[in-house]
């Protein structure tokens, strides 16, 4: 019997560990205007001439 209770203590820890861990990483909602390209930048337009 004091095997199975310290069984299910470390496992506890380890849960509350896990927990810990998934509340401190931030959420990231996938946002699509950060993968998509918006047109050339300042420095092709500087090499290019335009603009």
């Amino acid at each position: 019997m004091r095997k199975s209770s310290s069984i299910s203590a470390a496992l506890l820890r380890a849960l509350a560990r896990l927990l810990t861990w998934f509340g401190n990483e931030p959420i990231r909602a996938y946002r699509p205007e950060a993968y998509y390209m918006r047109g050339p930048g300042p420095a092709w337009r500087a090499k290019h001439g335009e603009g």
